[in-house]
């Protein structure tokens, strides 16, 4: 979990934003027990749920948003 935390920490810093998704986020009594997520949480700027496809249109959205993109906008 150590090295983990390290390794995340570089991570980030060379990302302009670090998005991590979990499917398990689509319950409400989900809690991050393994030492792994517990070490990787604190360096994840966005902890979202990736369970179904609305959930994907969501992230879809936010990152079109974040860029100044319409959605179905050529890139």
């Amino acid at each position: 979990a150590a090295d983990l935390g390290f390794q995340m920490a570089r991570l980030q810093r060379s990302a302009e934003q670090l998005i991590w998704l979990n499917p398990m986020l689509r319950y409400d009594q989900f809690e991050p027990r393994a030492a792994g997520m517990r070490a990787m949480l604190p360096h994840v700027d966005r902890f979202l749920s990736a369970h179904n496809v609305t959930s994907l249109c969501d992230l879809g959205r936010l990152l079109a948003a974040e860029s100044g993109q319409r959605i179905g906008a050529a890139a």
